[in-house]
This record gives C-alpha cells, structure tokens and sequence, in this order.
C-alpha cells in the first residue's frame, strides 16, 4: 500500500467543493454517473478502433447500488477504467491542483460559475461524503486499484482483487446527508439527471433479468422528425413532464450546422388564460442533463413551453457569464426562436383552422414573445390573431379590410414614388381599433357597436393591456387602442347638435357628483339613454398604478346623455322630484353598463328599482 500527502491546503479544498463547486448538493450524482458514461464511451471508442476487446454479451451500463446498513452508495461501471498511474494522476493530482487553482482565480469572484473544466466531477462526492473509494482495473490489463481518501491531506492506495474492468466508486455517506441512502431519493435523482443518459442505468441491480433500466437511452429528440408518430411525440411528452395532457403541437429542433443542437418544443394546453403559466425547458449536453430554464440559453417567453434541447456545443460545466457573452449560445438562441416562429407561421397558413382553435392557448405566449423578442415579433407580426365581437378571428390587416402590407409597422417596399406620397399621407391619421376587455361587463356597449354595424376585438386576457401599448409603441403613426367604452360617443355619433344646458343641469342636480363631466350627443342607437365614457390613457395608467401596488386615483368620467332617447327627450317635461328621479335612474343604468357597482351604488340602484316597481303596485 501506497500512501501520499495532497499538496494543497486540506483545509481550504473542502469549502470550495461544498460552497463553490455546485449550488444544489444533489448534482453530485449527475457527476458521478456521468463520469462512468464516458468511461463507457472512451472503452467502446477504443473496440471500434481495434485497440481493445470488448465481452462477448456484455451489456454497457451503470450500476447504482444502495446500501443503508452500511451507509454507502456506490456507482460502478464498466467502461475503460483506470491503471494506478491514471488514478494517481487523473484523481489525486490533476483535480485536486485544479482545486487549488480555482481557489486562487475565483475565491474572491464569488460563486458565478461550475468548474467542471478543473476536473472536479469526481469530488463533488465530498458533498455528501466523509470517506470515498475507488476501486478500478483498466482495460490494458494492469492489476486492479483501490484508492481512498477522506479528502483531508492524505490519501491511500494499493492493489485490488477487482477483476472486471470498470471503475466503481463507493460514497460513505455523512449522517448529515443520510437521506441519499434512500432508495427512493436516488432514483428521484436518477430519474431528474441521467433520464437520457445513452447506457443503461440500474438502482439495486440483482441481475435476475427482471431489472427495469430507469432512463431512456435513445430518447425521442435523437430521431428525425419524420421517423416520429404523433403518439410517440405524446408519450415522450407525458413520460418527460408528467403532464397528462396533451400538447396543442411540437417543434422538433435539428441542427448539424454551424452548431449542432437537437431537442423538442412542446406548446402545452393552457390552464387559465389570465395568467402565464411558466413551462420547463430541460437543457442537455450529450444526454446529460444541465438545468432547467437556463434564460442565457432559451429566450425567457420560450420558458412558457415545456422542451427537451441538447446542445453538445454547450459545456457541461459553464457559468452564466460565460454563456451571456458566447457567440455560439446567441446564435443557438436565435435559431430556437426562428423555429418556433416558423412553425407558427406554417401552422396558420396551412391550416388555419386548427391554428384559430389553438389560439386562446398560444396567445399569451406569442404576445409576450412579441414584447420580449423584436425578431420573434417581426416573424408573427402577421399571424397574430384577435376575436372579434363577432366571434370570428382576424389579424390585424382582415380585420381593417387593409391589403396583407398595410398595416405593417416596418418601412414600406416597394412603392413608386406617388405611392410612397399617398401612403406617407395616410400615414399621419392612425386607425383606432376598437376592443373589449370584459364581453359580459361591457354587453351593452357591444350591442350599441353590433346594431350600428361597428367591430371591435376581443382583449380580455392579463397581458393584453401590455400589448396594445407595445404595438402602439410599435407602429404609432398607424394603429391606437380605444376601449369600448372609451369613445362609445365618438364611435357612435349621430346628428349634430347644440348641448343641451338645461338637460344638463337636471342631470347635475340628480347626480351630484361635481367629479362627473356631464355632456349631451344624439346618439345613432336611440335605446340607450345614457353611456359612460373614460379617457382610455388615463384609466390605463390608473391601472398600470393597480398593477404594481400602487395609488389608483380617480379616473375623469365623462356621462353622455343620449338626446335621442325617447325618456330622456321627455325628462324636461316631468316635475322636479320625478327629473330628480329618472336622471339618477338613467345614471345607474349607464354605471351598470360600464362597471360593476360598488355597494353604495347598488343600494342605491335597488332602492331605485324597487321605487318604480312600487308605482305599478299601488
């Protein structure tokens, strides 16, 4: 036996690697298992070069064994293992000189980054472990090694009587951090980082045949496109995400140049339209998982779908830093989105059909890509769909009867110079489009704009206010956003004529809220008598104010009294209690239409109601 001092400050290794190393202690499985595939990998490269021998029927796999009496776990496996020199140079002097290096270069940095590149896979055991082994036989023939430390400032090692080539790493587990000697626990960890790991991996193996590997090795993302079932997409979606229900629709990513990259994005079916509900896009390299979400990497509005991507170009082991500023990873980034923007593309005009019954769950993830991500906004710019009152879908261009140019926000093409002239003059007076935010709370004025042969959009989702103002912002020469019942007023206009002072006045006296902006206007519905209007700006910055907490306000409201009513053209002729009665009436209505009432207001509202009532009971 062979024994030998580690050169660097014992003290100081061991914070690094339970601090520095890897934020989540339970990554150290991932490492362990991931060295023992590519000592696979290394021994089979070698087979196919006619440098080594492989055994007849052997099957290339992972063995994770649990042993809570003992409190070890222990991963084996039979790839290219290692002679004593290897052991000697790979384990105690590359990683741990590595160790100290790190130390130097990124003690006072602070933790941005997994050091993988030094080498320290292997003791990211040290997290959980107070005592580690290895024992190993390489595949050259040499004799068989057992090396051992505690990762303080000595460590052993000697012959073993292994006589199967492979490595396997025996982890005595700290009572601290007994819960990794539960079965359970392991094959949780098995499952979430070596799930499409390309050799088998066994938790407990017995070796009666009747052992069920827990990952897939050829996951569905390896394959083309057009070897895959849409029953396969939904079982490897089902099977990755534990999400019984089916996805909408998938892209499947395939690069070989200049980077390669293979993966599948899932567009799930959405559970509340009021709200963004955030995915999971799970990050491989090689087959070996990275992380979750990794925003450097996958756009943030690509977040709100569930995805498996595999990009061998990113290292295992890299910081965020690094990833921020890698040309490789923006390009990767890029081409993501530009796959996912044509697949949208292609949906809607091959069958638009099924893209309009799939819009209510894909447009809270296309609008906020559109504010998140200039190029995925100009992409779907002309496939973003709106409903309108009518209950058909239309982008904006079928929506303002404009040919499909018309509206685009970008420089006009094309033109000869008196087309440029017309257009730049149409240009100054953008179109308003009408919307709807809530269709049962503002019914009324839906039904005024439906009788008046008037459209409006449906926007009744939580990011749709941020929307408008982004394609206002967008094309503000062109487009503006008015609420239904911002200008039901203007939109509805009928003859002109002069305001009616008195009218007014009664109104006033009734109301007596000195707030209220009281106005008269013939109205082409002459049904209704009375509508509240609000400057769309200010309620939106009221509830912009809402949004983040802060002091509302009060919003100006303006109420116009419809002249051409047949109740309110008779006002005039009733007595003062009954004016006072009928205006105040009339004032409910239109609150009503407009909004829901507070408890004063219906209070009030009833008790008006049930006074009419009262007159024809008497």
């Amino acid at each position: 036996m062979k024994e030998g001092n580690i050169k660097i400050s014992s003290e100081n290794m061991m914070p690094i690697i339970k601090k520095w190393l890897y934020s989540d202690k339970d990554i150290f499985l991932r490492e362990i298992v991931a060295n023992g595939i590519d000592a696979i990998t290394k021994f089979k490269k070698l087979v196919n070069m006619g440098s080594a021998t492989e055994t007849e029927g052997e099957e290339y796999c992972i063995k994770i064994s649990v042993d809570k009496d003992a409190k070890t776990l222990s991963v084996e496996d039979n790839g290219i293992g290692m002679t004593e020199d290897e052991v000697e140079k790979y384990i105690t002097q590359i990683a741990f000189s590595g160790a100290s290096d790190f130390l130097a270069k990124y003690e006072k940095a602070g933790g941005d980054g997994i050091i993988g590149h030094f080498g320290l896979g292997f003791y990211s055991a040290y997290m959980v472990s107070e005592n580690v082994e290895i024992i190993t036989k390489s595949y050259d023939g040499s004799h068989a090694v057992h090396w051992q430390s505690d990762g303080n400032k000595t460590y052993t090692i000697e012959e073993s009587d292994r006589a199967e080539r492979g490595t396997k790493i025996i982890m005595h587990i700290t009572d601290e951090e007994k819960e990794f000697l539960e079965e359970s626990k392991i094959r949780e960890l098995v499952k979430k980082y070596c799930s499409f790991m390309p050799y088998n991996i066994y938790v407990n193996y017995n070796g009666d045949g009747k052992d069920k590997p827990l990952n897939t090795t050829t996951p569905l993302y390896l394959k083309s496109a057009k070897d895959c079932t849409d029953e396969e997409y939904k079982e490897f979606y089902t099977d990755t995400f534990f999400d019984f229900t089916p996805p909408i629709f998938w892209v499947h990513l395939d690069m070989d140049y200049p980077f390669k990259l293979k993966g599948i994005l899932y567009f799930p079916k959405v559970k509340n339209k009021l709200e963004l509900e955030r995915g999971k896009v799970k990050l491989y390299c090689n087959q070996v998982f990275i992380a979750d979400n990794i925003k450097e990497v996958i756009p943030e509005f690509l977040m709100l779908l569930n995805g498996v991507i595999d990009c061998p170009d990113i290292p295992l082991n890299v910081s965020r830093s690094f990833l921020q500023n890698d040309r490789q990873v923006q390009r990767i980034t890029k081409y993501i989105t530009r796959k996912v923007a044509d697949k949208l593309v292609s949906l809607f005009k091959t069958d638009r059909k099924k893209y309009e019954e799939c819009w209510e769950d894909l447009a809270n993830f296309v609008k906020f890509g559109c504010i998140k991500d200039d190029d995925f906004y100009q992409r779907v710019k002309d496939i973003i769909i709106y409903k309108d009152i009518n209950g058909e879908y239309k982008n904006m261009n079928e929506f303002l009867g404009l040919p499909a140019e018309s509206a685009d926000d970008g420089e006009n093409k094309g033109e000869n110079e008196e087309g440029k002239g017309d257009k730049k003059e149409e240009s100054k007076t953008p179109s308003t489009i009408y919307y709807v935010s809530d269709e049962q709370q503002q019914a009324q004025y839906i039904k005024m704009f439906k009788d008046a042969g008037l459209n409006a959009i449906t926007c009744d989702t939580f990011i749709d206010p941020h929307f408008i103002s982004y394609l206002e912002y967008k094309a503000p020469d062109k487009l503006k956003f008015m609420r239904i019942d911002a200008d039901i007023a203007g939109a509805l206009k009928g003859e002109d004529g002069a305001e009616d002072s008195v009218l007014i006045d009664i109104f006033k006296n009734a109301i007596g809220d000195d707030k209220l902006t009281i106005k008269t206007q013939a109205l082409k519905n002459a049904a209704v008598p009375a509508v509240i209007n609000v400057d769309e700006y200010m309620r939106r910055y009221s509830e912009m104010c809402s949004f983040y907490g802060m002091s509302e306000g009060d919003v100006a409201k303006t109420m116009i009294i419809n002249t051409a009513n047949p109740v309110v053209a008779k006002i005039k002729e009733l007595d003062d209690e009954k004016q006072k009665f009928v205006a105040g009436y009339i004032y409910s209505l239109a609150l009503l239409s407009y909004k829901k009432l507070t408890p004063g207001e219906f209070d009030k509202f009833m008790s008006e109601t049930l006074n009419l009532l009262g007159q024809y009971v008497k």
